[in-house]
């Protein structure tokens, strides 16, 4: 069985202290709970004060993602989330996974920009998909936005993928989206969705939470609510192979009905 944590946290914005302040207090929570991974929301340390990326973004390894390598190896967790990455005069929405020595995993660099958040004003986009070998199976990487792109869930799936980590800034008039595609992308691929969205308001947006862990059945493991709170699960990959096994939708694709002439 494989033990999570989600960190559904309330972010202050432009605030990183105050921000890793809460995510050291919950790591050590989690690893004490025994859980091998805590996942946190999209652009935990800074929430969305991209105006100001200059004075929260780092290039990998230095800044906070030195930091969360140190976080890692010293409660001996694994560690995913994502913040702002600094890299040849540009600002990315970045996603990393340090294994439980502190090691850097992935990196996942968020390539559908949200326009709606202004995310194109200031980040540039990521270029590729990245589908790691973690220790508890094949894990796809993607953050918020990418979940209304059912291409890239199928591109992992394809690959081999059993879970999906992605965490996010959904907002709560949305909030019915976001459950509803979480199921919809656990069913359609048959796969574990490890979702961690983040609550409270920011910028006259308040944000939806209801992180979950949805099962390749499309039902929760555990869902939160709109409060800040850590949660935790534990899951048998296993389940993955036993649903394609079932119902087989890989073995009865029909590729040729798909391609365009």
């Amino acid at each position: 069985m494989f033990k999570l944590s989600l960190a559904q946290m309330d972010i202050k914005l432009g605030d990183p202290e105050a921000n890793f302040t809460l995510a050291r207090q919950w790591t050590a929570e989690a690893a004490q709970r025994g859980s091998e991974l805590i996942v946190f929301p999209e652009l935990w340390s800074s929430g969305y004060d991209l105006e100001n990326w200059q004075k929260h973004a780092s290039p990998l390894g230095q800044g906070m993602f030195a930091s969360l390598s140190d976080l890692a190896a010293e409660f001996k967790i694994g560690i995913a989330g994502s913040i702002l990455e600094a890299r040849n005069g540009k600002a990315y929405n970045t996603l990393t996974l340090f294994d439980a020595k502190g090691e850097q995993q992935a990196v996942y660099r968020k390539v559908h920009l949200f326009r709606l958040m202004q995310e194109e004003k200031w980040l540039a986009p990521g270029e590729e998909s990245v589908l790691v070998e973690a220790a508890w199976g094949k894990t796809g990487l993607a953050i918020c936005y990418d979940l209304r792109f059912t291409e890239l869930f199928r591109k992992y799936a394809l690959a081999g993928a059993k879970a999906i980590i992605i965490p996010a800034e959904w907002p709560a008039r949305r909030a019915a989206h976001w459950q509803t595609l979480l199921r919809a992308r656990a069913i359609e691929n048959q796969m574990f969705i490890i979702a961690v969205n983040r609550v409270g308001e920011s910028k006259g947006e308040i944000f939806g939470g209801h992180s979950a862990v949805i099962d390749p059945w499309g039902e929760a493991i555990v869902e939160g609510d709109d409060h800040q709170s850590l949660l935790h699960a534990e899951i048998d990959m296993g389940l993955v192979d036993e649903v394609r096994k079932r119902i087989p939708i890989f073995e009865d694709r029909r590729e040729d009905v798909y391609r365009d002439e």
